[in-house]
């Protein structure tokens, strides 16, 4: 006997209500049963597909639909898809130098770092206040470094961090310069922005200010570079006016969001000539007027890029040295 010639149950043996219900089932009257409708409150599971953060994972008992489909037209089982770990960001044996560090709780330090392939990042150096750390005496700064960072945050938490050397320190004016150039760092590079140019830009600065080169020359390539470096490098060898390169013999105002232009007598702006502009394309600062007309035209550059905030290692090197 197959499953077609199956005889039906005996109606008599069935109750009445049973009996009814087989009839409207046989005769064909009894309406499809209606989907159900999740209850409110039930999270949504994002499907397999989707690249949505998936809510917390539900009870089976809630998340399951309130009533099966029939037999003959079985419900597809929803997708689920558990929370996907978030792995964790590990950076190891970064070339780095310390920028500034400031105390965070009782032993810890939150250390800014100027690194070369991820630039300007903060990492907190947990315990490198205790005696015994052996974070304590390596987070120096001007100090070529070697650090290890994990975490995914703006803020991560430093590994490792070892002491490569190879540099001379910086004594005096040097060092009064070299904290110049980490302010300048600290104030216009944006975090997570790698610089790599102007990484190996900053350790050769180092290296000629250890070495006795003249201070103002070097900063003022430093400088120079910095601004190159994050786009905002005015264009100083052609007249944004007329198009035409710059005349040795004439001069000169620079705006600092389009380039050098020919000056008027109404400017207020620090008027250089034409020959200065040149000098700095070509890092060339062996005339004297070249020097200071540069010194004039960088403090007012860097003054419009910073906002106005004020630069407190440069208050205290014009005090010293008329920079």
């Amino acid at each position: 006997m197959t499953s077609h010639d199956k005889p039906h149950p005996d109606p008599a043996a069935l109750p009445e209500a049973e009996v009814r219900l087989t009839d409207m089932q046989e005769a064909g009257n009894l309406p499809a049963p209606e989907p159900q409708v999740a209850e409110a409150g039930v999270p949504y599971v994002v499907p397999a597909a989707a690249t949505e953060v998936v809510p917390a994972a539900v009870p089976e008992a809630v998340a399951a639909p309130v009533a099966s489909a029939p037999a003959s037209a079985p419900a597809p089982a929803v997708p689920r898809r558990s929370r996907t770990p978030v792995r964790e960001t590990r950076v190891t044996g970064q070339p780095a130098f310390v920028l500034h560090s400031y105390p965070y709780k009782e032993t810890s330090l939150i250390v800014d770092l100027f690194t070369r392939d991820h630039g300007r990042i903060a990492v907190v150096a947990k315990g490198a206040k205790r005696p015994l750390s052996k974070l304590r005496g390596v987070l120096q700064t001007f100090q070529p470094l070697s650090v290890s960072w994990s975490g995914k945050s703006e803020l991560r938490t430093l590994i490792d961090a070892e002491w490569v050397g190879g540099m001379l320190p910086l004594e005096r004016t040097a060092l009064l310069c070299g904290f110049y150039l980490n302010e300048l760092l600290v104030k216009l590079l944006a975090r997570d922005d790698a610089h790599r140019v102007l990484f190996d830009h900053y350790v050769s600065t180092l290296n000629e200010l250890a070495h006795d080169e003249p201070a103002q020359i070097v900063l003022r390539k430093f400088e120079r570079a910095l601004l190159k470096e994050t786009g905002v490098a005015a264009d100083l060898a052609r007249s944004t006016t007329t198009r035409e390169p710059v005349a040795a013999d004439a001069s000169y105002v620079v705006d600092p969001e389009r380039g050098a232009r020919e000056a008027r007598v109404s400017d207020v702006w620090p008027v250089v000539s034409g020959k200065t502009l040149l000098d700095m394309e070509r890092e060339d600062y062996a005339d004297p007027a070249t020097l200071a007309q540069s010194k004039q035209l960088m403090r007012f550059l860097l003054a419009h890029h910073l906002g106005g905030a004020p630069l407190n290692t440069r208050q205290i090197l014009i005090d010293l040295m008329q920079l």
